[in-house]
């Protein structure tokens, strides 16, 4: 039988990406991250110590550009640096060119290991300023540090500032001031000091890229939180739904040991010439029944956790859980509130069914219509049921949303397909879900009539 609400099928909605449905006009879109946050993931502090600078960057040209970078200022830095100490200082060629590569080329290092290379410039910074003391033309000229060796020193700074720990680089900042502050004792005259310049340079540049740093670190720990976050949400709303459907079970379990409980507590009266043995062993049949009904109310007391509810707040839970044979109803109320659905139900299918596969297929059916109201209101959905002597199909298919509709909810609390996929696993059956081309949704469940117990008798008695 069915009910078809006859209405012209929507057109296909554009898509943005598989399986979501584009937002319709006049509503934002998906949130644009920040600049700020973009750059907070590329400058990450890198997972290992020898791993490059940027190594967790999204694209190969952001893991690329640190290098190129420093290789930039080390092919500029390494002529004009020899150039100047020789021509402006008047040292000599042979130390110039030795100076020139001892405080440049070091810099390569710091993109994977910036405190080896941090040591190394300030040690060649060092020498080299002891060694102008006595340059022919260091009068008037900056010192301790040139100004290419501030320069370099400044991109080492960065360096660092983007690696390590604000506690290194606090040691790093003093130290070069004690070194700055102890050479100033031998200045030579008519020089200009720039001890106090690199050390109010350097502190600055520490603090900046320090800061970018922090904000990077910052994003993976509440982007790794959110992740256990989700985690942890997802393992909730598995608990929730098991415990429901554990709620609904217990109505269909106990339907089976009440008539149990009944026939044998009647079955002396039913059945003439019982033997006292046989009497007995009823009696014992029927008390073990009332005794697992006992247990069953006290499971669901606690799995609805509300032992204190009387008998008039739990006559929702009470009520007879349905099966296929309210499938029809439920469509017919859906149909009521504007969607429009197709109902193909098999007949017979509602009979066949044991309790608990009739409640899931029930559940499907109701979840997945729900679904198709919240996410994709007015979309025209086929609902089928069919058997056979092995299995129940519940096939569920919804078009594309009309334009005009407006998604009534643009993010859920997941507890529809886990709770499918549950009531699923609880047959023995399978579920199949996901996006269709033309913009709709398929929710495809095949739920076993039979126990594998039961099908491996029909086996064997097929076999003999």
């Amino acid at each position: 039988m069915s009910d078809q609400a006859r209405r012209p099928r929507p057109r296909p909605r554009p898509r943005t990406r598989a399986g979501a449905r584009s937002s319709p006009a006049g509503t934002p879109g998906p949130r644009v991250p920040g600049v700020l946050a973009q750059l907070a993931v590329v400058m990450r502090t890198p997972a290992r110590a020898a791993q490059p600078l940027f190594a967790q960057a999204p694209r190969a040209w952001q893991r690329w550009l640190p290098f190129g970078v420093v290789g930039v200022f080390v092919v500029a830095l390494l002529p004009v640096t020899i150039a100047v100490l020789t021509n402006d200082y008047g040292l000599g060629g042979g130390w110039s060119g030795a100076l020139g590569v001892a405080q440049t080329v070091p810099l390569l290092l710091a993109v994977t290991r910036p405190m080896a290379a941090w040591a190394l410039v300030l040690l060649s910074d060092t020498i080299g300023a002891v060694l102008l003391i006595h340059a022919d033309r260091v009068a008037a000229h900056p010192w301790p540090w040139t100004p290419m060796g501030i320069v370099g020193y400044l991109v080492l700074m960065a360096c660092l500032g983007l690696r390590e720990p604000i506690r290194t680089l606090v040691g790093v900042w003093l130290a070069t001031g004690a070194v700055g502050a102890v050479l100033g004792f031998f200045a030579p005259a008519g020089s200009v000091n720039t001890a106090a310049l690199l050390f109010v340079l350097a502190g600055v540049m520490l603090v900046l890229t320090g800061a970018l740093r922090g904000l990077g670190d910052a994003q993976q720990r509440i982007a790794e939180q959110e992740s256990i976050s989700e985690a942890e949400r997802a393992r909730r709303t598995l608990l929730e739904e098991r415990a429901r459907i554990a709620r609904e079970l217990h109505d269909v379990v106990a339907h089976h040991m009440s008539v149990i409980t009944v026939q044998a507590d009647s079955a002396p009266y039913r059945l003439s010439g019982m033997t006292e043995p046989v009497q007995e062993e009823f009696a014992a049949i029927a008390a073990s029944a009332r005794e697992s009904l006992g247990e069953m109310r006290r499971l669901l007391t606690v799995l609805r956790g509300d032992g204190a509810q009387g008998a008039d707040g739990g006559g929702g839970e009470r009520a007879p859980q349905p099966g296929i044979d309210r499938l029809q109803q439920l469509v017919e109320a859906t149909v009521r509130a504007g969607q429009p659905v197709e109902l193909s139900l098999a007949t017979g299918a509602a009979g066949a069914a044991p309790p608990a596969v009739s409640l899931s297929a029930y559940r499907i059916v109701q979840e997945a219509l729900a679904n198709v109201v919240r996410h994709a209101p007015g979309a025209r959905t086929r609902v089928s049921v069919t058997f056979d002597e092995n299995e129940l199909l519940v096939l569920a298919v919804s078009g594309p949303a009309p334009d005009a509709a407006v998604e009534l909810e643009s993010s859920g609390t997941g507890h529809g397909l886990v709770g499918m996929r549950e009531r699923v696993r609880l047959t023995g059956g399978t579920l199949d879900t996901g996006p269709l081309p033309d913009g709709g949704f398929r929710v495809a469940a095949r739920l076993p009539l039979k126990t594998d117990t039961e099908t491996e008798t029909v086996r064997t008695e097929e076999g003999s």
